[in-house]
């Protein structure tokens, strides 16, 4: 017998939960066919791909969609606990729509910052957190603000938590301008938890003085 493991296909996960691998497809990829697909049945197909530990075949999946899934958080100091945590928000809500996060620390000579390199690499959004990025660049953009606040060390478990859900919010944000979904042209969210500036803005678009107003 063999020690290889059989490998998973979309098919596995369609038959696994009795669908056409079609609709399969539309639901992991989130394209515009699974939009009339109840929530219930989307939700037993992320299911059965995670406890099959489907894994999709990016480089096909980018060469038939012309698309790359590729997400870029541009930041000032990675090194920070709550930058970090953030991060890791990003990630997690990336992960699981079928995104890749591509880090990137903010340097003002950095080739990272460059409109033209960030396109040039299929970078599909970008998330700044800390981080001024040029007006030219033309790609869905959702801005975390941290700089004026205090965070103690360590960061207690409560507040790792509204990071990380700050992450996330910012990584739907980007998400939802990248499918062309309806969005504000800039939003803050202050949770209660403590005060915090959350700006988002379309590709091109500079955001207002009046977004960094407190509530």
């Amino acid at each position: 017998m063999s020690d290889k493991k059989a490998v998973v296909s979309l098919r596995t996960v369609a038959e696994r939960v009795g669908l056409a691998p079609c609709s399969v497809s539309a639901v992991l990829n989130n394209t515009p066919a699974s939009w009339a697909i109840p929530q219930r049945t989307k939700e037993r197909v992320f299911r059965a791909a995670g406890e099959l530990n489907y894994r999709p075949n990016l480089w096909a999946r980018s060469l038939r969609t012309k698309r790359t899934r590729l997400v870029a958080a541009v930041t000032s100091d990675i090194g920070r606990a709550p930058v970090a945590r953030v991060v890791a928000g990003v990630q997690s809500h990336l992960h699981r729509r079928g995104y890749l996060l591509v880090l990137g620390v903010f340097d003002c000579a950095s080739e990272c910052t460059n409109p033209v390199q960030l396109q040039q690499r299929g970078i599909e959004g970008v998330i700044s957190i800390d981080a001024i990025l040029p007006q030219e660049l033309q790609l869905p953009v959702a801005s975390v603000d941290l700089e004026y606040m205090t965070f103690p060390e360590p960061l207690a478990d409560e507040m790792q938590t509204w990071l990380s859900e700050l992450g996330e919010s910012a990584a739907e944000t980007v998400l939802r301008q990248i499918e062309k979904e309806s969005v504000p042209r800039r939003m803050k969210v202050v949770p209660a938890l403590a005060s915090a500036c959350f700006e988002v803005h379309n590709a091109g678009l500079g955001v207002d003085g009046d977004a960094r107003e407190g509530a």
